[in-house]
């Protein structure tokens, strides 16, 4: 029963308040719209012109990323001087030989006794150490240099020909860098 008196007390307010801005003079108004179309009109400055876009072709897709580690032209040379490369068919298997070299990752180093290692992941998620003169992956990748963020590897491949052979530098860079 108290609500029925507080809700007509802010009706009549409400009602009140409405009736307060319901007044018909709008002059100012009028007054102030005259005053701005009476002003002359400004002039819009044309769209500038923007010089037409020109297509750039990349032509260095093929040669080496700059973020590769560049190969000396001594060790191509060297590699290329070589004419009775072939790998050695009665040296035993490694472990890490029978997986391909993409799939092995080098997860970090360590020094020990004086001896520099490497740890490479296969993909089995086994962790190995290796150092200069190892072999790892299936073309009979030996080891050549390492560092702290990579392993140089020298693969002997087949050049296509019959009992031609090639060796073919590769790198496996630490892995998350």
């Amino acid at each position: 029963m108290r609500q029925l008196p507080r809700t007509l007390i802010t009706t009549a307010l409400a009602t009140l308040v409405l009736a307060g801005c319901s007044g018909r003079d709008f002059s100012d108004l009028d007054a102030f719209m005259e005053e701005k179309r009476s002003r002359p009109g400004g002039i819009i400055e044309p769209i500038p012109t923007f010089k037409a876009y020109e297509a750039f072709a990349y032509s260095a897709t093929t040669l080496r990323s700059p973020f590769d580690r560049p190969i000396e032209v001594r060790e191509i040379a060297k590699l290329h001087a070589v004419s009775a490369i072939k790998p050695d068919e009665e040296r035993p298997k490694e472990f890490l030989e029978q997986f391909t070299f993409d799939s092995l990752r080098m997860v970090g180093s360590l020094e020990r006794s004086g001896t520099d290692w490497a740890l490479v992941r296969d993909p089995a998620g086994g962790v190995h150490r290796v150092k200069i003169g190892n072999y790892l992956g299936r073309h009979h990748g030996k080891i050549v240099e390492m560092a702290d963020t990579y392993l140089a590897v020298v693969e002997i491949v087949s050049d296509g020909t019959k009992d031609g052979w090639v060796e073919r530098p590769r790198t496996i860079k630490l892995s998350g860098i």
